[in-house]
């Protein structure tokens, strides 16, 4: 069987550093930090203070009053982020098989947001008695924004999500590249949204010890492979990208960025929450997107790290670095581009993909901010391109996202040549 070409063909973003991809880049390309002081609820009891939330954002600017209240910001947040992709994309629904065409939309964690004040309204109000809102499942349900992408533009094909923490949306892009590879659909939307900035997101990462606390001075708090870095900084947001058969996009003269051309999955069978020290889940994931590309490692130009700011993970994918690709290691631009958005969870696998596509589509790579101090556990020959962007040719670039159970996920795209 010949399998199909795949190609990215529409873009859409809503990031701490931008409601739009074009907002979005140009904060990556400038070096802009999303992180500042909570404003959605009262951090005085809380350890970290700050995160990277959307700013300013009000769901009435996208959605009427009744539709808004049945939706949970997760989901707020992916529809708004697919139609922006679906439009960029040039798509003419009237004139595309629907059936042909499906979403996989990936969320870490889910309705979460839904789910605390529907639990903490009944608790305060309602003692025993069960009287919840008949929306809580269907808000809460971490499958319910494909769903509602799905009835929105009438997509019939495969739908479903993907949830495997951090790696989430990085499965949901790996799982349609094969699907419309496979020859099973034509089109998919594929990404992720997160809304986890609120008290049992905060509270629950700050009771392991996963995210920065250092609220003196929040704008540098997310430091990928800095010595000082002490945790990832929260974020929230969506990103989709549109995938298409080749063919089915040249025959509409679509824009194409970039193509997709291999995509890893691997576990780390090790820890929980840790990633294996030596980092050998990350060398197999990013091995394995080689392998299904039938390309070699010194082919890479780009690596969008998983790069959290944690202390163990960022030496764990460095290590892998070194380990998977060797000399070719050191010719590589790296970079971080949580040191900008913070962590989007589920999410960060479609803002991150967008930002490694764009690198392709543009030969520039964003910048690894805030770093001050070389961490002598990481071998800091490595390129991690801090604080500048760089200008370079970039025929090929690699997007990793990990997650907490050792989900590990490595997409390759490449610059498209018909």
């Amino acid at each position: 069987m010949t399998l199909k070409r795949v190609v990215v063909t529409g873009l859409g973003a809503l990031t701490p550093i931008g409601s739009t991809v074009e907002a979005y880049w140009k904060g990556l390309l400038n070096g802009v930090s999303g992180a500042e002081n909570i404003t959605r609820f009262d951090v005085t009891n809380y350890k970290t203070k700050f995160a990277c939330e959307i700013k300013d954002f009000n769901p009435i600017d996208y959605f009427d009053r009744k539709e808004a209240r049945k939706l949970d910001p997760n989901t707020q947040f992916g529809l708004i982020a697919a139609e922006e992709s679906l439009i960029d994309s040039g798509l003419d629904l009237e004139k595309i098989d629907l059936e042909k065409a499906g979403v996989i939309w990936a969320s870490g964690v889910g309705g979460l947001t839904t789910f605390f004040s529907e639990v903490v309204f009944h608790v305060a109000n309602n003692g025993m008695i069960p009287r919840f809102s008949p929306f809580f499942i269907p808000k809460m349900i971490a499958d319910i924004t494909a769903g509602h992408i799905s009835i929105k533009y009438g997509f019939r094909g495969p739908n479903f999500a993907t949830v495997s923490a951090c790696a989430s949306s990085a499965n949901a892009i790996v799982d349609a590249y094969n699907y419309i590879r496979l020859d099973k659909a034509n089109i998919f939307i594929a990404g992720g949204s997160e809304a986890a900035v609120n008290e049992p997101g905060v509270g629950g990462f700050n009771s392991m010890h996963a995210i920065s606390t250092r609220n003196d001075d929040p704008k540098t708090a997310s430091r990928p492979f800095d010595k000082d870095r002490d945790g990832f900084v929260l974020g929230e947001g969506a990103g989709s990208l549109v995938f298409e058969e080749l063919e089915h996009a040249k025959s509409r003269g679509a824009h194409i960025y970039a193509e997709v051309v291999g995509g890893g999955l691997s576990a780390d069978a090790y820890h929980m929450t840790s990633p294996h020290p030596e980092g050998l889940g990350a060398v197999l994931s990013m091995k394995s997107a080689l392998e299904d590309a039938g390309l070699q490692p010194k082919d890479v130009d780009h690596i969008n790290t998983h790069g959290t700011s944690t202390p163990l993970g960022d030496i764990a994918e460095a290590k892998a670095i070194v380990s998977l690709f060797g000399e070719h290691a050191y010719n590589i631009n790296i970079n971080s581009t949580k040191s900008m958005t913070g962590h989007l969870l589920g999410a960060a696998g479609g803002v991150e993909s967008i930002a490694a596509t764009l690198a392709v589509k543009h030969d520039i790579i964003p910048p690894t901010i805030n770093h001050f101090t070389d961490d002598p556990q990481i071998d800091n020959n490595l390129n991690f391109t801090y604080n500048k962007p760089v200008k370079r040719t970039v025929n090929l670039a690699l997007s990793n996202t990990f997650g907490f159970g050792g989900h590990n996920v490595s997409i390759l795209f490449q610059k498209y040549v018909d």
